[in-house]
């Protein structure tokens, strides 16, 4: 009944939404580790909102921050390079 009927309370009435742009590899929200990244200072800032007002989730979020820590312009390293012990 969703997909013919369709409800005020689901945005694709049943259908399965799109990827989320920012929840991608091409994402340029978080750091790949070899390109500066908005989550650390802001770059790629365009670019980023684009692809986060994109999304379709029914809410209107307002794009978060960039970090606030300082790494004197150092991009950190990568978790999965740095495994623990």
């Amino acid at each position: 009944m969703l997909t013919t009927n369709g409800t005020p309370l689901s945005i694709n009435n049943g259908v399965t939404p799109s990827i989320n742009p920012g929840a991608t590899q091409q994402s340029k929200l978080h750091a790949d580790g070899n390109a500066p990244s908005y989550s650390m200072n802001g770059a790629n800032a365009q670019t980023v909102n684009a692809a986060y007002v994109a999304y379709n989730d029914g809410y209107n979020n307002a794009l978060p921050q960039p970090s606030q820590l300082d790494l004197n312009g150092v991009t950190p390293s990568q978790y999965l390079n740095n495994l623990p012990q």
